[in-house]
């Protein structure tokens, strides 16, 4: 990947490690990759390190697999940030994120698409390559300094402390539930019998994986066509939605504000969208193809 030579962000102020380092308020460690480093402009690196050290960040340089690798109360989560899409080359970003998905348990991928074709490109991608929706979440963006701010604003949701407190309650119960039905299986029935049941539930997983994906891409082409009837509102807009917001009900009931805070959508579509589920003057009009 080449770096970005033409980049005007916005004014950086100075940044010191070292003052973070003795900073009795400091929200958490920031390691971003050096080779990620590398392959970007000055400019958005300093923008980066002004806006880690508002928010009381501590950054540091380091070989890491993924771009960045945020550590919020105990959690970390994994970032892969991708700034510069090539349209004719999308095999290398998600050959990274089949290989990274599974190493980290919070893991998103930031895209930068300022572009409609680039766009377009990311979701023909998306499904050729047969990515699961939300296994890891992508997270498009139309410029680098919103992709930056949003992967802040993730590290710090999931790091606060009652989803730690969620996590760790379901994780350890999940892990009893399924440790409790293998004793039973093996002592009740034997462990032929155990074997025979485990490759059953198998057969089934897989068939129940396929239908669920089969629903999953059906559900989601519904989901575009009804998102994309709002006036203004094309695919991009409904993929930012589909991750920030969730479903059609969930955007439904969404206020203008909320949206705003959450998206990044502009005042105008926001408008919009909530227009199009409250108005019936608004929202009879158009039509679903």
């Amino acid at each position: 990947m080449k770096m970005n030579t033409k980049r005007n962000c916005r004014e950086p102020t100075p940044f010191s490690n070292a003052s973070n380092l003795s900073n009795p308020d400091c929200r958490g460690v920031c390691l971003m990759s050096i080779t990620w480093k590398d392959e970007q402009h000055p400019s958005f690196i300093n923008f980066i390190s002004s806006f880690l050290n508002a928010y009381s960040f501590r950054l540091n340089f380091v070989p890491i697999a993924p771009d960045f690798i945020f550590n919020c109360g105990g959690l970390s989560v994994a970032f892969l940030f991708v700034t510069n899409w090539d349209c004719n080359d999308t095999s290398s970003t998600f050959s990274r994120v089949q290989r990274l998905n599974g190493q980290f348990a919070h893991f998103y991928v930031v895209v930068t698409l300022p572009s409609k074709e680039q766009n377009d490109s990311f979701i023909r991608s998306y499904f050729k390559y047969d990515m699961k929706l939300g296994k890891p979440t992508f997270v498009p963006v139309q410029d680098l300094e919103m992709g930056f701010e949003k992967i802040v604003n993730i590290a710090q949701a999931r790091g606060s402390k009652s989803a730690i407190s969620n996590f760790i309650i379901q994780n350890h119960l999940l892990r009893y539930l399924i440790h409790d039905y293998v004793l039973q299986c093996v002592v009740r029935n034997g462990l032929i019998c155990y074997v025979t049941i485990a490759v059953c539930k198998r057969q089934d997983a897989i068939a129940k994986l396929r239908s669920e994906r089969e629903k999953s891409v059906q559900g989601m082409d519904v989901y575009l066509k009804v998102v994309t009837s709002i006036p203004g509102i094309d695919s991009h807009d409904a993929n930012a939605l589909n991750q920030a917001i969730g479903s059609i009900e969930a955007i439904a009931k969404a206020s203008k504000e909320y949206i705003l805070e959450n998206t990044d959508l502009s005042a105008e579509k926001a408008e919009k969208i909530t227009r199009f589920f409250r108005d019936p003057k608004y929202y009879l009009g158009p039509k679903i193809k």
